[in-house]
């Protein structure tokens, strides 16, 4: 009935409306235009004066009986055209309406039939449903019994099945080299009777299998030592048709591990651990060459010219296969230049950019160097926003010419992708989280490393930002080179951020402390002044700086390990003045150090601890301040919401300990914030 509506109501009238009433509506046009042109005439003619000649007179007479006698004629055709197109709707627009309740009235009447000879399935249908209801709670109890059964001896109450063994294992796939390999779960299936091995691929997210399965007839099976794989419950197979090659699986546990070797027949491996051969990395072929510049100039100029404008671009990743296919073809010298990205709808953006990425990730090196990391990290963790561009300026141009000029042309689209933010949703800030693992990373991976993740983000954001000043114009050659960087005192208490994810503008504290760490509680000498040679070395000594007491009480592991870890030590522990560093991070700071470091008033917004003496410090820590006054010792700008600004000499009221380690809270001028501890004199 509702394929039919179409032939049987809507395209009649749709006929009958275009052809009937576009003629009448024709017809009426025609009429319209020459009733105008007949009474425009006659007004005309109405109007001629009477002394006029009369052969004048009588021509005019002649024309309007014959423009009369031509607009009743034409009426007569209208005034016909009318009264056809009323007679015409009596049959040409009721008949499909007739048509059309017709079929709908023969539709109901077989529904009507047709449900008098269903009536008494229905009626058993229904009975039944209400039997199912009734058996529902037997039912339920049955299958608690069941369950609690095989809780208790899960052995005992496995399910028959044709195979010796099935489940799920994970299957090591090997890539070439620089990408190492994969892991791809896979549900697979043995006949011990037949050795026949069957494989499917398996994707839980999608609830199914990837693609066709793999059949081999197996050969052995070999358990696998972790000496030999960094994967824990793995073994060996070996197909027949596959003679010495070997897939390498993994089990989800020990137990389970056992049972495929049993069903497999599996042995152990002859392997001794003084035999453990260290395997090199692979060399892959991502290198600094003209081969590299290559891939990347054709990537960033298909990124440019299809999908500059792309939401999430670079943060939304590729199909890894796809990656994987591109990459390889990319690096393959015959295959490279036949690799079309800006025209080819083959490659999707989000595979060209993960692509650009992954060929960054395989370089042997980091685009910005193992050696270089530390330094570029310093000034991401401490020291003015000038200061900081500064620094890295100097640190890019210390990079090996290969590095400095693909970083540029990489830092150079990046700023062009986030000029297009408003579109590709991509800001610096984003684009930092992205590339900020992938341009740097350390050598060793250790805790300090991946506390460092988020100040990588800010060097690459700071390279984003300042593009033009950082690749265009050469660093000041009066910097101080900043190797003294890690002894650099912070310019502010460090401010805990209660919003994840938001960085403040204000630097992070960075400590390094001169102390003898060895036994005992008296003061050492100074030594002598030597160059520092590890950014993360704890014992510098500087001939500015005098000695320092250890803190008394427990040693040094246990004040690295209980009360809140290296932090809070450092937080209660002296440190010097170094005046050329201290000089180098922010210029407002004092120039001349005192006769006496000990007593060295703080540099501007530096550690509350600085402001007096080392041994008055180490002996005696911070007591909580409730409800005090305190004058300002130096003025101070804030630099959040939250923080207040004075002059030297300001009297704050209400003055008490904050949550904020270095701060302390107060009211001015009936306001109330943050106040650096080491900026003010308790009354």
């Amino acid at each position: 009935m509702a394929l039919s509506v179409t032939e049987t109501l809507i395209k009649p009238l749709e006929k009958f409306r275009k052809e009937q009433l576009g003629a009448v509506k024709e017809e009426k046009k025609k009429f319209d235009k020459e009733t105008e042109k007949n009474y425009s005439l006659i007004d005309k003619h109405l109007n001629l004066s009477a002394k006029k000649k009369d052969s004048h007179l009588q021509e005019a007479d002649v024309q309007v009986e014959q423009n009369r006698q031509h607009f009743y004629e034409l009426s007569l055709e209208y005034v016909c055209k009318l009264q056809e197109i009323q007679e015409r709707k009596k049959f040409e627009f009721v008949e499909p309406m007739l048509s059309f309740f017709q079929g709908m009235f023969t539709f109901y009447h077989q529904g009507h039939e047709l449900a008098k000879d269903f009536n008494h399935y229905k009626m058993e249908l229904q009975i039944n449903i209400q039997n199912t209801r009734n058996r529902f709670e037997g039912t339920r109890s049955e299958v608690e019994e069941l369950m609690n059964k095989i809780r208790q001896n899960p052995k005992d109450h496995k399910r028959a099945s044709q195979f010796t063994a099935e489940g799920y294992l994970y299957v090591q796939e090997k890539r070439p080299a620089p990408f190492g390999s994969s892991w791809v779960k896979h549900y697979c299936m043995y006949r011990k009777a037949a050795k026949k091995f069957n494989m499917i691929p398996f994707e839980h997210r999608s609830g199914g299998k990837l693609g066709d399965g793999e059949v081999f007839f197996l050969r052995e099976c070999t358990k696998r030592h972790t000496d030999s794989i960094d994967r824990r419950f793995c073994f060996d197979i070996e197909a027949t048709d596959r003679p010495g090659v070997s897939l390498t699986l993994q089990a989800f546990s020990e137990e389970e591990r056992k049972q495929w070797l049993e069903a497999l027949g599996g042995k152990e491996a002859l392997f001794h651990s003084f035999n453990r051969a260290i395997v090199p990395r692979p060399e892959g072929s991502a290198q600094l060459d003209k081969m590299g510049f290559t891939i990347l100039r054709k990537c960033i100029s298909a990124v440019e010219t299809r999908g500059i404008n792309d939401q999430g671009l670079y943060r939304v990743v590729g199909v890894s296969s796809k990656v994987q296919r591109l990459l390889s073809m990319l690096m393959d010298a015959k295959t490279c230049n036949e690799v079309d990205l800006e025209n080819s709808v083959d490659w999707e953006v989000k595979t060209i950019t993960s692509a650009l990425k992954q060929y960054l990730r395989s370089l042997p090196e980091p685009l910005m160097t193992y050696e270089l990391h530390g330094d570029f990290i310093v000034p991401a963790k401490s020291g003015s926003p000038e200061s900081r561009v500064n620094a890295i300026h100097f640190l890019v141009h210390k990079l090996p010419e290969k590095n400095k000029e693909m970083l540029d042309i990489l830092v150079k689209h990046l700023t062009n992708v986030s000029n297009h933010s408003k579109q590709n949703l991509m800001t610096v800030t984003n684009l930092g989280v992205v590339f900020g693992p992938t341009l740097m990373r350390p050598q060793e991976e250790t805790v300090a490393a991946i506390m460092d993740l988020k100040f990588q983000n800010i060097v690459v954001e700071i390279l984003i930002e300042n593009h033009e000043k950082i690749f265009r114009t050469l660093p000041d050659t009066t910097f101080p080179e900043p190797a003294c960087l890690s002894a650099s005192p912070p310019n502010a208490p460090p401010r805990q951020s209660k919003r994840q994810g938001q960085r403040t503008k204000r630097p992070v504290a960075v400590y390094n402390l001169c102390l003898e760490l060895e036994d005992g509680d008296s003061p050492h000498p100074p030594k002598e002044d030597t160059p520092t040679s590890s950014l993360d070395s704890l014992s510098s000594p500087s001939p500015t700086t005098t000695a320092v007491h250890r803190p008394p009480g427990p040693d040094r592991n246990h004040l690295l390990t209980d009360g809140g870890g290296f932090e809070d030590w450092v937080s209660s522990t002296p440190s010097q003045n170094r005046p050329s560093t201290v000089q180098w991070l922010n210029p407002q700071s004092p120039t001349t150090p005192s006769s006496n470091p000990a007593v060295t008033p703080p540099s501007p917004r530096s550690p509350p601890f600085l402001a007096s003496p080392p041994a008055t410090i180490a002996d005696k820590p911070l007591e909580s301040v409730v409800n005090r006054k305190a004058r300002a010792v130096y003025p101070c700008e804030a630099e959040h919401s939250s923080e207040l600004s004075f002059e030297i000499g300001a009297i704050f009221e209400d003055v008490q300990t904050s949550r904020e380690p270095g701060w302390l809270e107060g009211t001015l001028n009936g306001k109330r914030g943050l106040i650096p501890q080491n900026y003010v004199k308790l009354l």
